[in-house]
Parts: structure tokens; sequence; C-alpha cells
């Protein structure tokens, strides 16, 4: 069964936008491990406007599943960031300055030489490193020679193609999967996956190990409550 983590990147935007303390990131991070969730998610930006730095190291001091920070190792405060955190995890997303979201994957070709040092300056700080990367074979081969332990696939197209036709959708994360199993590559998947398409993606793709979603489960949450948000979700990866 793959791991749930849960993104509070929107949490913190609806903090941030009155000021002060409310609603409590940090409860939430709690509540969301008591719920069922078995690690969250952070993607801090330079801008803070959603996660702060400062909130890294609060969550890192009190949680007890995994931390999973995402985001532009291009960036050296990023870099300093995780160092000084050490999370279970890091994730390399390839974002632009003053990018709303994340929206494709590393040319992990093009790219290699500078992820090679980046997954070698987190691994030897004791930290498992995930890229993120499209469904795409090459770049698939391109992360396992960077020596990176996971690759993350952004999976917005199987979302965007789900209603039309899931079995087209699925397909080339299905030869992904394949890809990464055959180059001894765990796999974490994330990016617009929610209760509709979650299962079906969860039971397609083998070894799945980890998803990481956040706005579609945080939305949800609004109707249907965080506790029983949480547990819909878990129940979609027992497959």
């Amino acid at each position: 069964m793959a791991k749930l983590s849960v993104n509070i990147n929107k949490i913190a935007t609806l903090r941030n936008s009155r000021g002060g303390n409310n609603p409590d990131l940090i409860k939430v991070a709690l509540d969301c491990e008591r719920f069922g969730a078995e690690g969250i998610t952070v993607h801090p930006r330079p801008d803070e406007r959603h996660i702060r730095y400062q909130d890294v190291f609060d969550l890192k001091s009190v949680i007890s599943t995994e931390l999973n920070i995402e985001g532009n190792c291009r960036e050296q405060k990023f870099i300093d960031l995780v160092l000084a955190n050490a999370p279970a995890q890091v994730t390399l997303v390839p974002d632009s300055e003053g990018q709303i979201t994340s929206n494709h994957g590393w040319d992990t070709v093009t790219h290699q030489t500078y992820l090679k040092e980046m997954v070698s300056l987190f691994q030897g700080a004791g930290i498992r490193v995930s890229i993120f990367v499209d469904p795409v074979r090459d770049m698939i081969e391109a992360a396992q020679q960077t020596g990176t332990d996971r690759i993350e696939l952004y999976t917005e197209a199987y979302a965007a193609g789900y209603k039309g036709d899931k079995v087209k959708a699925i397909a080339p994360y299905i030869q992904a999967a394949h890809t990464a199993n055959k180059l001894g590559l765990g796999i974490n998947a994330g990016h617009d996956l929610d209760l509709e398409n979650l299962k079906y993606f969860a039971s397609s793709i083998p070894n799945l190990l980890e998803v990481s979603i956040g706005h579609a489960l945080i939305s949800d949450a609004i109707y249907l409550g965080l506790e029983n948000t949480i547990q819909l979700y878990t129940r979609q990866l027992s497959v």
C-alpha cells in the first residue's frame, strides 16, 4: 500500500491571508498524522507566500511521520533549509521563480551533472532524494544515472486525461513505472491526484511507494472534514 503524504501548503496560504496563526499549521500537521497520514509534505518558495522557512523548522521538531520537503534546489536558501532540517526526503522540483505551482519535471538529460551534485549532497546528509519527472523513459533512465533514490511522477497529464480515457491516460505512467522498477528506482507520484482518480492510479502503478496530495485533499476537507477526508484518501490507496 502506497503511503499518503499530505501537502499542507494550502493551510499555510489560508493562515497567511489574514496574518496571525489561524489555522495553526503545526496543529493541522499533527492532526493529519493522527487521522492517518503517513507523511507531511511542504513546498517552500522564496516569497514564502504559503510555507515559511520557519515553518519547516517548527514541523521538523514535532512531527513523527516522514517530512518531505519539495522545492527548487537551484536556490541556495532551499539547500540550506533542507540540510539544516535533514528531512526523511527531499524532492527536487524544477520550479522557476514566482511559479504558481509545479508544471513540469526535470530534464534529467540536460541537467544530469548538476542533479548528480545535488543528489550526492543531500544523500551525504542522510536524506533520501526524489527527482520530479515526467513519465518519459529517457528522463527516468537519466534520473537513475544521477544516483537518486526515487522519482516522483508528475501526474497532471494523467489527471487531465482521466475523465476522457483513463486507460490512455494511465498508459505512459505504467510504462514509466516498469522502467523505474527495472532500474531499481523507488516511485512516488503527485499533482492533481484526487478522490476520483487516485484509486485507479494506485492500482495500476506497480510498486508505488508514496503519493503527495495537497490541493484536492484540503479542498475536499472543507466539505467532508479533515479526518474523514484523510481516511477516504488512504482507502483509495488500499489496493
